[in-house]
């Protein structure tokens, strides 16, 4: 499936090629710190048939359990979360975040990873009061 994006500014703009299937979401609490929710939702894109315009900034993390280095890409003026990537100027797979993609309604994620970090209530949402706008 093709898809495309960006930023909440407008000043990155991606395309790609993805898989539908292989979107997930990922409990784990760096994901959580990292996007200030309860959890994240990724989709795994080729390098080859990823194109970016603009100018990202780059946060190298640390995971916890390896020790691998990943690179967290951002725009550096409105902070919109774009992908993460192994720590390489030429990573194979960029994990683009759903949320920055144009057609994020017809990515249902297929699996979760990290469950043991997951937060309980954030795992069933149906009966909180809810309305169609702010109020």
């Amino acid at each position: 499936m093709h898809i495309d994006g960006g930023c909440h500014c407008g000043a990155i703009r991606f395309s790609a090629d993805i898989k539908p299937d292989g979107v997930l979401i990922c409990h784990c609490t760096d994901c959580q710190i990292l996007t200030g929710a309860a959890y994240r939702i990724i989709v795994g894109a080729p390098a080859a048939t990823f194109k970016l315009t603009g100018k990202l900034s780059i946060y190298t993390k640390t995971t916890a359990d390896s020790g691998a280095r990943r690179r967290q890409a951002f725009c550096p003026a409105c902070g919109t979360p774009i992908y993460s990537s192994e720590d390489s100027d030429t990573p194979a797979v960029y994990g683009l975040r759903v949320g920055a993609i144009r057609q994020r309604a017809e990515l249902a994620p297929k699996r979760q990873i990290w469950r043991r970090s997951a937060l309980a209530w954030a795992m069933d949402l149906h009966g909180l009061p809810s309305v169609d706008g702010q109020n």
